[in-house]
């Protein structure tokens, strides 16, 4: 909402009535009501009486007669106000009002001869005071930024906006029910750390003065997670915020939800099948069929879905063989005398890094209905378990879909504690050449996987992307309630 001479007028209008309500005996922010019901549960009951409470939509006066739109969560209804049931002091306060107050009503439903459900009204009060002035629907708020950053309008024009945070809690609660069904127990663990860990991200950091050390705001909640394995736990799972001091993008928020869950006694083969379950569940109940339609595609999520390892994808996308071209050096020749253009190539300066924007560059976007792919070269997942026989590649599966929508990063987790030392000094090293998103030496998880950890499996889900593609949006700022902007000046 733009501060444009007319809104000021009208703030200043809004004031003088909110100084005219008060000198008339008026609470304008009134503490209670005497709401019975919400709007929804009034219609159809021709005949009987309620008091209900909502927001202005719009009022329209004709002489002794006035009709006010009231709107609430559930449902809008008009109420009809008549000078002969009211009376002169009451009925004059109604010019007192503006679209965006609060009020109660109290009245009789009937239904008009036009056929529209209508309250008359016998009683009414104000509960609060609208000083602000809410954009008409029909010029809304068209600046997308001005939309995230005033979002408490926003919710008030769109409908959609509502309506996708609250499929986003269906969401989460059907992954909570689906969780709890199959005997996961949900935890909680630290979001600020000592240690960042868990994924190949940069963290933001932050000074606790008490202990006068340096803390992070948690990338990813996996080695604590995994530090409650050793302790004993099977089959557990975490829904909260992790952080990432990463580009903003139409697919990253710095701050987002994810969700994990740790399974022992599993690998990365049971987890396919098991991410198969889950998402045909979730999808069907939340979206009531496996078909999805994102950005103008149908997305089929029927099982099963095709598994394809990482390097044998790039090399069918093109004809790059990752496991031949092992160099840095090397592998950017290939990549050159392809004539690949990867857009940040000056800043890549590691072959882990190099073999990434290659796969985003020429795999993912070519992705439509959903793939498991696997098998990551080990030095894209330092905690994920090598494969039987070949040090070179891990036991991870993703399932990709919708041109390039990465749903999950699961793995058998790496149990060795001196690999898993040895993983991280090379991250440390990768470090040193430039490589901003490589994890930390974390000594005190090193020392619990030498306690002992069973064979496990573990798995990572961004719920916002998978809000996203069930609500159709191109933006995961669409799909948090309140997205990260850059602070108004």
């Amino acid at each position: 909402m733009e501060d444009t001479p007319t809104n000021k007028n009208e703030a200043q209008t809004r004031a003088e009535k909110l100084d005219a309500l008060v000198r008339a005996g008026v609470n304008p922010f009134a503490s209670k009501t005497r709401r019975q019901v919400p709007i929804t549960d009034v219609k159809d009951k021709t005949g009987n009486q309620f008091w209900i409470a909502g927001r202005i939509a719009s009022i329209r006066s004709h002489g002794k007669s006035t009709f006010i739109d009231l709107k609430d969560e559930s449902e809008t209804i008009q109420c009809y106000f008549k000078f002969d049931d009211l009376g002169k002091k009451n009925y004059d306060m109604l010019k007192l009002f503006d679209n965006g107050d609060f009020i109660e009503v109290h009245g009789e439903v009937f239904v008009t001869k036009m056929g529209e459900q209508t309250i008359h009204v016998d009683d009414f009060a104000l509960l609060t005071k609208s000083l602000l002035p809410l954009p008409d629907v029909w010029s809304g708020l068209k600046d997308t930024e001005l939309r995230f950053r005033k979002r408490f309008v926003d919710l008030n024009l769109n409908p959609d906006v509502k309506n996708n945070l609250k499929k986003r809690a269906h969401i989460i609660k059907e992954l909570r029910s689906f969780m709890d069904t199959h005997g996961f127990i949900e935890v909680e663990t630290p979001i600020l750390q000592p240690t960042p860990g868990g994924a190949a991200a940069k963290p933001f950091i932050t000074h606790y003065n008490i202990l006068d050390s340096d803390f992070y705001l948690r990338v990813a909640p996996e080695l604590y997670l995994k530090r409650l394995i050793v302790g004993g736990f099977e089959k557990i799972y975490e829904i909260g915020k992790s952080f990432r001091n990463e580009g903003v993008s139409h697919m990253h928020n710095p701050e987002f939800t994810i969700f994990e869950f740790y399974w022992a006694y599993q690998d990365y083969n049971g987890l396919m099948d098991f991410t198969e379950t889950m998402l045909g569940d979730i999808i069907t109940k939340v979206n009531g069929s496996l078909k999805v339609m994102y950005q103008g595609k149908e997305i089929d999520f029927t099982p099963p879905y095709p598994r394809i390892s990482f390097a044998d994808l790039i090399k069918k996308d093109c004809d790059i063989d990752i496991t031949v071209h092992t160099e840095f050096d090397d592998l950017k020749k290939e990549v050159e005398k392809a004539g690949i253009k990867l857009d940040n190539m000056k800043e890549i300066t590691v072959w882990a890094k190099l073999v990434d924007e290659l796969y985003k560059k020429v795999s993912r976007p070519n992705i439509v209905n959903p793939i498991f792919v696997t098998d990551h070269p080990t030095e894209l997942v330092p905690l994920a378990k090598a494969k039987e026989g070949d040090p070179t590649r891990v036991q991870k599966l993703q399932p990709v879909c919708a041109g390039g929508i990465e749903l999950v990063n699961a793995y058998t987790e790496l149990n060795d504690p001196i690999d898993q030392e040895n993983r991280f000094k090379e991250q440390v090293a990768m470090s040193k050449k430039g490589y901003d998103e490589s994890q930390q030496l974390d000594l005190n998880y090193i020392e619990a996987l030498k306690y002992g950890m069973p064979p496990t499996a573990g798995w990572g889900m961004g719920i916002d992307r998978l809000v996203m593609l069930l609500t159709d949006q191109w933006s995961i700022k669409e799909v948090i309630a309140f997205p990260t902007l850059k602070p108004e000046k």
